[in-house]
């Protein structure tokens, strides 16, 4: 289902506060790799907003996600002050991992195999 405008400002406006509060308290950068909002999708009712973060070279990202997910509360509540003059209720928060660069990269190394096997087994060209 397509999100209406309304959905789409508030999902804005979420990810630009929620990447803030990040920058913040320093969950952007982990362990030498960053963390990162790809996406923010809210619910019809705009009670709901389901966070999609993006792990560039973090080491355990389920891990980071689980801690993340564990303070839930207090990034509602960093959220809901920031807020509050433009929402009537700040939405409950849900964070998932977003593996879309995972499957970029998986797709890049079964193309790069199949160019190198491809040349491979290529006859060899003939030049005289």
């Amino acid at each position: 289902m397509e999100e209406n405008k309304r959905q789409k400002q508030v999902g804005q406006l979420i990810m630009e506060e929620l990447s803030d509060i990040f920058q913040r308290e320093g969950i952007n950068i982990v362990d030498g790799g960053m963390v990162s909002i790809s996406k923010v999708m809210v619910t019809p009712d705009l009670l709901e907003a389901r966070v999609y973060l993006s792990f560039f070279q973090v080491k355990n990202p389920s891990a980071l996600l689980h801690k993340i997910k564990e303070r839930g509360k207090e990034w509602r509540n960093l959220l809901g002050q920031r807020v509050k003059n433009q929402l009537r209720r700040v939405p409950d928060v849900h964070f998932f991992s977003d593996d879309t660069m995972d499957h970029i990269f998986k797709m890049e190394e079964i193309f790069e195999q199949l160019k190198k096997d491809r040349e491979k087994n290529a006859p060899p060209s003939d030049n005289s």
